[in-house]
């Protein structure tokens, strides 16, 4: 079974989800995406397995939200995936990718619907 967890090792919820995805005997494939963002074609295909639009995934807190102005309802879901893509810090994490579906790691018990 290939797992992928789109990790950032600085967050909590991201560290307790890897942790939980080893307690589980799983040993994911870990893509830490503000060093190796993913690609627009592969933010698609994640939101899509999610069922989420790009606005969902974004961290709207984050200074780079604002700073692009990415608060403006007319931008349209390519743009936001761009955005994403340029400003991986927006993506909301962890995503973890399992049997072709995905799921959000917040909380972390969210993973285990995939397994």
């Amino acid at each position: 079974m290939g797992v992928t967890i789109y990790h950032n090792p600085r967050c909590s919820k991201s560290r307790q989800t890897l942790a939980l995805l080893r307690d589980n005997g799983v040993e994911p494939t870990i893509v830490e995406y503000l060093q190796t963002p993913p690609s627009a074609a592969e933010l698609k295909k994640i939101l899509g397995l999610l069922g989420l639009g790009p606005r969902e995934l974004m961290r709207r807190k984050e200074a780079e939200y604002k700073a692009n102005g990415l608060d403006d309802d007319r931008l349209g879901d390519a743009d936001l995936i761009a955005a994403m893509v340029a400003h991986p810090k927006l993506i909301e994490r962890p995503v973890v990718l399992a049997n072709g579906k995905a799921a959000l790691g917040r909380p972390p018990e969210n993973v285990l619907k995939i397994l």
